[in-house]
């Protein structure tokens, strides 16, 4: 499955179209934004409660009963979801550690995403005091709890970067035959192996470039038509053919968003 990249905002799409993850975040550093989150949670809930005081002061039972649940919602529930959905899948926890909640995909989530992780965790976070969101996000490794599994999400550590090599460009020598080559679909362990050794070639020392390039060179020949042009540098022709699959790969995706804007419209929630 291909993606556009970390973010829907940046268009990062490998030499392979290749499905980037971005790191999920350690159970340790979970644990730790919640802390946060429920000490924030606190707060607003002291602070709500002393809000309200001058309401509360002679009001009946129930009323009381009320005021206190509507509060305590409000502070375990809504606040998360609009923390979540305006900063875009971080709450003030999650602002402290350098953590984002993102889509499976890795795409930011919207408000259903936030809605569904709140209502969820309200039961499994603070009604069983954490003890089934820990059991569960320690049984899979993106340390997911069971909202993450029902809205579809996972949390990552925002503050890393992946540094991503330039992407091969097109030879204009090549140019011409790029734009009308056949390419069959690559074995795995070749398209590895080219994206490597581009990625490495500088530093290696001419000969080893050139004993490589030239058995990747060789390899590569049974998966194009026409053949290059007679004389182009092997290095020149693997660049050319990473290259021109990134380039269709792009168009692809081009045409699948606008099909699937065309069926089912765009997503009013994001």
């Amino acid at each position: 499955m291909a993606t556009r990249g970390i973010f829907e905002s940046e268009g990062f799409v490998t030499s392979e179209a290749v499905e980037l993850d971005l790191p999920a975040a350690s159970l340790p550093l979970r644990m730790t934004s919640g802390l946060l989150d429920l000490i924030v949670a606190i707060l607003l809930g002291l602070l709500g409660l002393w809000l309200l005081s001058g309401i509360i002061s002679g009001a009946d039972a129930a009323l009381l009963r009320a005021l206190v649940i509507l509060t305590v919602v409000l502070a375990l529930v809504a606040v998360n979801v609009a923390q979540e959905t305006l900063l875009r899948g971080r709450t003030v926890g999650k602002l402290a550690l350098g953590l984002r909640t993102v889509r499976d995909d890795a795409g930011p989530i919207g408000f259903r995403h936030a809605v569904i992780r709140a209502l969820v965790g309200f039961v499994e976070v603070w009604l069983s005091v954490g003890a089934l969101a820990l059991i569960v996000a320690a049984t899979n490794e993106r340390a997911k709890r069971l909202g993450d599994f029902l809205a579809g999400t996972y949390v990552v550590r925002d503050r890393h970067r992946l540094r991503l090599p330039p992407p091969p460009q097109t030879d204009p020598l090549l140019q011409e035959w790029a734009q009308g080559v056949d390419i069959a679909t690559l074995p795995d362990g070749l398209s590895v192996a080219l994206r490597q050794f581009l990625g490495r070639a500088g530093a290696l020392t001419p000969t080893a470039r050139e004993a490589t390039g030239s058995r990747l060179y060789g390899d590569l020949l049974g998966y194009v038509a026409p053949p290059p042009p007679q004389g182009a540098p092997p290095i020149q022709v693997l660049a050319t053919v990473l290259a021109e699959r990134r380039r269709r790969d792009d168009l692809r995706l081009d045409r699948e968003d606008a099909l699937r804007a065309k069926v089912i419209g765009a997503d009013p929630l994001h």
